[in-house]
């Protein structure tokens, strides 16, 4: 599963949705998803992590699917290695 990045009409405010990985657990299984959400005040600049939380898979696809309907659009700009 991949890390996806959404951003809003007014280039303001981004989601960042990647798997979230029990590090308690023997083995690896993504059950969860990390939801990100910041803010990007100008666009040369990396965006400001407002805060996070871990959803269920289910929760965070029907979120995704939500903000899809409401005009944001998927971005590759912020996808960087380090979290920020």
């Amino acid at each position: 599963m991949e890390k996806f990045t959404l951003i809003n009409k007014a280039r303001s405010r981004i989601k960042v949705f990647e798997p979230f990985e029990d590090s308690s657990k023997n083995s690896p299984i993504i059950n969860a998803i990390l939801i990100s959400y910041g803010c990007v005040f100008k666009r040369s600049s990396k965006p400001v992590v407002k805060g996070s939380r871990v959803e269920s898979i289910e929760v965070a696809r029907n979120e995704y699917k939500k903000l899809l309907e409401e005009g944001w659009e998927k971005t590759c700009r912020f996808n960087i290695k380090k979290k920020w």
